[in-house]
């Protein structure tokens, strides 16, 4: 891992480039750390000590150009410190080295196995995830884990990462109405989380339902009111006839045993 020295002078990230002006060869590169960065902002709304930066620079030597990752994630560092945002990201500033790396790979390898390996390595990175949807005989997602000094490959889909308090995997999915495999974050028992579109579609399901049983309720409530405007009706009729026939009686001298104006 780089240890700083304290210098008279560092350049601040404003100062920095912030790309490396290569562009992404594959949408994949931006949906990708572009949907887990969607799912962190819901997942931890109520924190303020994390950073995901996609496609951003990671500067670790004011002297050397930046690493710039497909996407990376920082604990412990501010969430937003200005409404400028982050332009680059620079280790000496944020005294945080990324905890997380990701590497997309489509189609030509970019250093993923060798010099960004190595890099990330050096700075101390604890994961470095790296998904290839184009293998055919290996895992699409490879996550390793840093151990004395060297990258560990971990096994497992989805995969546990401790210090972060999250898994990553794949699975099969719609994202933006494509449906494809994606990367996803889960939590400690393997569950997928939702992604800011599923959570919508859910919200307005359950919306739908709620509208729904009130729909049902106004109409049992409709139903229940005209059996009893019914019942109602029936009673009075009922009365009307035995007022009737109570009157023919007494008109041929019977007095009727039920006088409607008896109590109980």
């Amino acid at each position: 891992m780089l240890n700083y020295q304290p210098q008279l002078y560092y350049p601040s990230s404003e100062e920095l480039p912030d790309s490396d002006d290569t562009p992404v060869d594959n949408e994949l590169q931006d949906l990708m750390p572009g949907m887990l960065k969607a799912i962190l902002a819901m997942l931890w709304a109520d924190r303020r000590d994390w950073f995901f930066g996609v496609d951003m620079g990671i500067y670790y030597d004011p002297n050397r150009p930046a690493i710039v990752p497909d996407g990376f994630l920082s604990l412990g560092v501010e969430r937003v410190f200005d409404e400028e945002l982050r332009l680059s990201y620079a280790i000496w500033e944020e005294n945080v080295v990324p905890n997380l790396v990701l590497e997309v790979v489509s189609q030509t390898y970019r250093g993923e196995y060798s010099d960004k390996k190595n890099q990330y390595a050096q700075l101390g990175v604890k994961y470095y995830v790296i998904y290839s949807s184009r293998r055919r005989r290996k895992p699409h997602l490879e996550v390793h884990q840093l151990v004395n000094g060297s990258y560990v490959l971990l096994e497992g889909n989805p995969v546990w990462l401790s210090e972060i308090g999250l898994g990553i995997g794949t699975q099969r999915g719609i994202y933006q109405g494509i449906e494809r495999e994606w990367l996803y974050w889960y939590n400690q028992q393997g569950q997928r989380c939702l992604t800011p579109e599923e959570l919508a579609q859910q919200e307005q399901l359950r919306r739908q339902e709620a509208e729904q049983l009130v729909q049902q309720e106004q109409q049992y409530r409709q139903e229940a009111e005209q059996l009893v405007r019914e019942e109602q009706q029936r009673r009075q009729q009922a009365e009307e006839r035995l007022q009737i026939l109570q009157a023919q009686l007494r008109s041929l001298g019977i007095e009727p045993e039920i006088n409607l104006n008896d109590e109980g």
